[in-house]
């Protein structure tokens, strides 16, 4: 057990990573197939919006597939659809074919998100222990790793076809190694038997979803939502702003977005210890207190340094919230954990899409930086709204996902493990 356990601990790793290297990749080249296409900025921008809606589409759909087959063998084939994916939009040759690329990678994109992220439940229910952050920060290393490669092939020459080719060819073979790792589906008690005999098809798995999803959820989803918002907003905005509310040159500007996606990355490293030791409560409530903090000082601040310390702020406070939220959904209902977590995973991706689409008109009627407290805002509404994540009891005292953890109890704040820390001495570390 120890030894599945830890292997599908890399695998998950190593599908997260290939997520955000395979959409790193395709950033990367936006320009060049852009160029291809012989398109504006503005059909450009339209058509990427096929890609949210694609990716938001192939979330609700792998969801309730996950729950029914099991994450083993969506996420597999979903990788190997995404990376086959993305070497469409540096075929595509106008707007036609490039729309319908980005509406397929959106799709295998959305399906490997969620078959992925409820994978990475199933692994930390079987630590007993949080361990989400560290997976979206892989994602995000992914992404560096994608900068890189993709700027040395560019001065290479290598056509964008060649280049996400080559990409494609890789995740195959990433998924080959890894998909043996991933954790078989668990039995219908929860995971006294994490990667032991692969189940039965069971008709009932999956019911909770037919029930309808419960409240709990859409109030998860809610805060994704809002949460992913701001994140959008530092995405699009963060150099923008540097540059034209403080006159910033381009190359500092630069940094405005680089402080804010390392303080993600290095906060998601960091976050499960700090979620093991006070309880994802904490962890959402103070962290957007602080991301709230840190995007008033962007907001205000006359000076440069001061707003790349409020954006490296602001990037702390919000790299530990979104992994307890999808942890949550996933641990809320084991038969359901993949459609939970399609509902949160969809939700906080339409607010990323949103972030540009909110701030932009709201420029015509006040500065920039004074736009950033719509999302300073939604960070307030976050810590009210906190207490969503509190452990679950049900008549047999069993705990779900979250909770204020009291220091000392190695139980709390363990997400959704189902009744007391049987073999907890022997997990792997």
């Amino acid at each position: 057990m120890e030894r599945s356990l830890r292997a599908a601990r890399l695998a998950t790793f190593g599908f997260f990573t290939l997520n955000g290297f395979v959409l790193g990749v395709w950033v990367v080249h936006i320009p060049v197939v852009e160029h291809r296409a012989g398109i504006s900025h503005a059909v450009l921008g339209w058509l990427l919006l096929l890609l949210g809606g694609g990716a938001f589409a192939g979330m609700q759909f792998a969801g309730p597939l996950t729950d029914r087959f099991g994450a083993r063998k969506v996420v597999p084939v979903s990788a190997v659809l995404c990376g086959a994916a993305v070497v469409l939009p540096g075929l595509a040759v106008d707007a036609w074919t490039l729309g319908a690329a980005l509406l397929l990678l959106g799709f295998s994109n959305g399906c490997l998100d969620v078959s992925m992220n409820t994978h990475a439940v199933q692994v930390e229910r079987g630590y007993r222990r949080p361990v989400m952050s560290a997976f979206h920060a892989f994602f995000s290393v992914g992404g560096v790793l994608a900068a890189l490669a993709g700027a040395r092939t560019l001065s290479w020459g290598w056509s964008a076809a060649t280049t996400l080719g080559v990409v494609s060819v890789s995740g195959a073979v990433v998924t080959a190694l890894a998909a043996p790792a991933l954790l078989r589906p668990e039995p219908a008690d929860a995971g006294e038997a994490v990667g032991g005999p692969e189940a039965v098809a069971d008709p009932s798995r999956g019911r909770s979803a037919v029930r309808g999803t419960p409240p709990r959820i859409w109030a998860l989803a809610a805060l994704a939502l809002m949460l992913m918002l701001c994140e959008g907003v530092a995405n699009d905005w963060s150099v923008l702003a540097m540059r034209d509310v403080l006159d910033a040159p381009a190359a500092t500007a630069a940094f405005a977005y680089g402080a804010f996606s390392t303080a993600m990355t290095v906060g998601r490293l960091l976050t499960d210890r700090v979620v093991a030791r006070f309880g994802p409560v904490a962890v959402v409530r103070y962290g957007a207190a602080l991301g709230a903090a840190g995007l008033t000082a962007v907001a205000l601040s006359p000076w440069i340094p001061l707003a790349l310390i409020g954006w490296t702020v602001f990037g702390i406070g919000l790299s530990g919230c979104i992994p307890q939220l999808f942890s949550a959904a996933g641990h809320a209902d084991q038969d359901a954990a993949g459609t939970n977590v399609s509902r949160v995973a969809g939700l906080g991706y339409l607010g990323m899409l949103a972030g540009p689409a909110v701030i932009g008109p709201l420029t015509r009627f006040i500065p920039l930086n004074l736009t950033f407290f719509l999302p300073v805002a939604f960070c307030v509404v976050v810590v009210g709204m906190s207490r969503i994540l509190r452990p679950v009891r049900t008549g047999e005292g069993e705990r779900g996902h979250g909770g204020d953890r009291e220091p000392g109890r190695p139980e709390a704040g363990v997400p959704g493990a189902p009744g007391a820390l049987k073999h907890s001495e022997h997990l792997p570390s």
